[in-house]
């Protein structure tokens, strides 16, 4: 058969094309995409994949069943037919792991005889060479002696006198008794060394027999545990028959026992219930699920969940419950708790590298103050750049960071919105400076972003500088806005307070460098001091998701050096640093204390607000986002629950809620938290603001196929949604909105709020008639002849009947006449005729108000 190519072979067998090159490079056949196949390597990889799967093996295992019937008399004419059931199993073992097997048992075999030998010929030449040296010594003794006294007779003979012969015999007779000594000391030496030696031989023996016989041991203790491991495998295999046998034996003579008193006794088991409950102590992290906590709890799941349900909450097995409920739980059933740091592999890591000399710093200001008062342009004056010129609208809607150099040395600016929806990116903006810039419009006094700014800079322990811009306009009051600022507990130095007051014009430059010096007077005061080396700490200003570059988070260094290629952990995301970029978007190789700068490469982007720390270890990185990311997932879903548990009785009482749905994209991470907050804040209780997904980026086709789910809105705040997006968009009628400045979003969303608020109606009186006279009528019953008194009377409309100005009836006109005629409406000064359905007892003097309900508009 020709060669076929990989989409063919893919589309045939019903896989995908990725799908089967992986399979075709696991089997050692390297393909691509486009490539071809021919037969052998398609009965290649089939040959891997039975290999895989099992199907190509041979049957490891084979059971034998066999059933045989048998007649068994149990009376004189009664007979029963008894079948008995055998099944036996037997487990092959491959060729491949018998002959494995023996050869690790001769191999095993060999190596201790061989042990044995080498120990015991070691132990034999060691006696022989001990016996060799010393036989060795003895010989060099005893020459040595020989010599000596061999020098000492020939003295002898040379110094002393011609010797009798009884002397001479006497000498011989001497030198031949210490000659025999002499010989009977060598015998004896040689004696023990040879005694010594055949000691050694027979220790060495001994100590291979030893050897040899434990190895036997052990391996006779390796096929028991073996037989033990197979007996426990196979025991459901090779034991089945006698089993089954056993299990119908007892069978039969349980169903013939006639008294089943002590029927499974064998069954009880012998644990004794504790005479004193257990009282165990718990450690509690941040969450834990209901079944977790019963495991630790050495407990059923039922049994928490009963005990939370007499505490007034459902719950489930899976529950996450947060560490307030668990330790209430945990107390309710008598327990003690314990309460543990979850996050000791996170600390472990950021400690690392934290010692260094603390050098001077460049101080960080942060330029707070009401919307429109000139912050941005008064650093733009201070940068000679033209920042506000890029914004919506003419107002900051983002933090921006800049480093100044400015003659009094380097100063970090950070930007920040003025607008009532930027609460919580000034709250940011003020934990991570040093020194907070007022800036204050002389025209227009103290605003309420103002009263925030000084709030939230007195909540971070920030010292204070007072900017009063626009002293160039003629309406200029500064002397009203100090003043002003007394009242908030800003007092200037020059009423005996700690603030310093700056007059200074963002258009003409006036007071700017007076500006400067009191900024670099407070910081030196401050004494700022940060490590210039080491690993990288600081603070995640601004993120946002650039389409071409990925993940960009604006980081501002606090202490040690970001470099690129460090490990950048930021809150739940992290990332080798690709690049790095100031506010120029010009490269930087380092960036120090008290720098901001742009960074590229993390694997997401983080949320606005978060420390950001560079580590060593990538996979401790990696783990610790991966539990930070867990961590908040699991608070949250404590948090739903908490809420959905405390407010389930209170929403049934009142009755649906309804909800406005939205998906919320933004350019930047601070402005949707912003726009979050804002929206949220609408919520009423009719009425609530639900946001169902939100995000950084464009709008993309997951964020639309979410909104069609959940049947939301979707609103894209400087970003759009891109060409699938719109096309599920547009086939499910979705509303989209685009928005670039954020009062006409928030006006929006109020106005599609009070669109969904249930109608209020109000009642109209539209016209008032006076019975003059009653008439009876055989058909109708009573007629009341009325004169309009006021407005119009309209007969569809409903009507009252009031008696000495007291409703006594409400219903609906049953006829209308201008004389004979059947009219629909009255005017004022006319008389007619009314009658008023299943009621008769109109008399004069009463009046007969006509209404109708009006349906008002209302708004949030």
């Amino acid at each position: 058969m020709a060669d076929v190519s990989i989409e063919k072979l893919a589309s045939d067998i019903g896989t995908t094309v990725d799908r089967l090159v992986g399979q075709f490079k696991d089997a050692g056949i390297v393909k691509n995409a486009g490539g071809q196949v021919n037969e052998e390597e398609k009965q290649k990889l089939l040959d891997h994949l039975s290999k895989q799967h099992g199907s190509s093996a041979e049957p490891t295992r084979m059971t034998l069943k066999r059933k045989t019937t048998s007649t068994l008399s149990v009376g004189k004419s009664k007979e029963v037919k008894v079948e008995v059931r055998k099944k036996r199993t037997y487990v092959k073992r491959t060729d491949v792991e018998e002959e494995a097997k023996r050869q690790e048992e001769e191999r095993i075999k060999r190596e201790a005889e061989e042990k044995a030998a080498a120990e015991a010929k070691q132990a034999a030449e060691e006696k022989a060479r001990k016996a060799a040296e010393a036989k060795k010594a003895a010989d060099e003794e005893r020459a040595r002696r020989a010599e000596q006294a061999k020098k000492d007779a020939e003295a002898r003979k040379k110094n002393e006198p011609e010797l009798s012969e009884a002397e001479k015999a006497k000498q011989e007779a001497d030198r031949q008794e210490e000659e025999r000594l002499r010989k009977a000391q060598e015998e004896e030496s040689q004696k023990k060394l040879e005694e010594d030696a055949k000691k050694a031989a027979e220790e060495a023996r001994k100590l291979a027999e030893e050897n040899e016989r434990r190895w036997k041991e052990e391996e006779e203790r390796r096929k028991k545990a073996e037989a033990e491991e197979v007996h426990l495998h196979s025991n459901r295999y090779a034991q089945e028959a006698e089993d089954e046998e056993d299990m119908q034996v007892e069978r039969s003579s349980r169903r013939r026992r006639k008294s089943k008193k002590h029927a499974g006794e064998h069954l009880k088991q012998g644990f004794n219930k504790p005479a004193q409950p257990v009282e165990r102590v718990v450690k509690l992290g941040a969450t834990i699920t209901v079944g977790e906590l019963a495991s630790k709890l050495a407990i059923k799941s039922n049994e928490v969940i009963k005990a939370m349900m007499k505490m007034g909450e459902m719950a489930t097995i899976n529950q996450v419950l947060d560490q307030d409920t668990a330790v209430l739980v945990v107390e309710e059933m008598g327990h003690k708790f314990e309460l543990v740091n979850d996050n000791a592999l996170e600390d472990e890591l950021l400690a690392e590298g934290m010692d260094g000399v603390k050098t001077t710093r460049a101080p960080v200001v942060t330029i707070m103050g009401h919307v429109d008062h000139g912050k941005t342009s008064l650093l733009d004056f201070i940068r000679r750049a033209k920042v506000a010129d890029g914004e919506a609208g003419g107002i900051t809607q983002h933090i921006g960071a800049y480093k100044v150099e400015t003659d009094n040395g380097e100063i970090t600016f950070l930007d920040t919105p003025g607008h009532a929806a930027f609460t919580a990116m000034r709250a940011r903006g003020a934990t991570a400076t040093d020194i907070v810039i007022l800036v204050v419009a002389a025209d227009d006094g103290v605003m309420p972003q103002t009263k925030e700014a000084v709030q939230h800079a007195k909540a971070a322990g920030v010292p204070l500088i007072v900017a009063v811009n626009k002293m160039d306009k003629e309406s200029a009051d500064p002397d009203r806005v100090k003043s002003e600022l007394l009242q908030l507990e800003v007092i200037p130095e020059e009423y005996g307070g700690e603030h310093q007051f700056c007059n200074v014009s963002a258009k003409t430059g006036m007071g700017v460098e007076e500006l400067l010096e009191a900024i670099v007077l407070q910081a030196e005061l401050l004494d700022l001091k940060a490590v210039p080396e080491g690993p990288c700490r600081g603070i995640v200003i601004e993120s946002r998701l650039d389409k071409g570059r990925g993940p960009v988070a604006s980081v501002l260094v606090q202490e040690g050096q970001l470099r690129p290629g460090d490990i950048l952990l930021c809150g739940e995301e992290y990332g080798r640093v690709r690049a790095m970029r100031d506010e120029n978007a010009q490269e930087m190789k380092f960036a120090g204390p008290s720098t901001p700068v742009e960074v590229l490469g993390l694997s997401g982007v983080p949320v606005a607000g978060e420390d950001a720390a560079v580590v060593q270890d990538e996979r401790k990185a990696r783990e610790v986002a991966a539990k930070r990311h867990q961590k908040k997932r699991e608070l949250k879903l404590a948090r739903q629950q908490k809420a959905k548990l405390e407010n389930m009785f209170a929403n049934m009482a009142s009755g649906d809620v309804s909800e406005l749905n939205i998906v919320l994209k933004a350019d930047v991470q601070g402005s949707v938290e912003a726009i979050a907050e804002s929206l949220t804040k609408l919520s009423t209780s009719e009425v609530k603001v639900n946001i169902v997904g939100s995000g950084v980026g464009g709008i993309t086709e997951t964020d639309a196929t979410l909104a069609a789910a959940s049947g939301a809105i979707v609103v894209g705040f400087n970003v759009r949604a891109d060409a699938s997006a719109r096309k599920v968009l547009e086939a499910e009628e979705i509303d989209l909105r685009y928005y670039s400045v954020i009062y006409s979003l928030i006006d929006e969303v109020k106005a599609a709020m009070s669109g969904m608020l249930a109608p209020e109606f109000k009642q109209e009186i539209i016209g008032l008639a006076e019975v003059r006279d009653v008439f009876k009528s055989p058909k109708l019953g009573a007629i009341a002849g009325c004169m309009v008194t006021e407005g119009n009377i309209k007969r569809s409309n409903p009507i009252r009947v009031l008696r000495e100005n007291v409703v006594i009836y409400e219903g609906e006109l049953e006829s209308l006449r201008r004389f004979k005629d059947d009219v629909q409406d009255v005017r004022n000064g006319m008389e007619c005729g009314i009658g008023v359905k299943n009621y008769n007892d109109v008399k004069v003097g009463d009046q007969i108000e006509v209404f109708e309900i009006v349906e008002v508009k209302r708004e949030i």
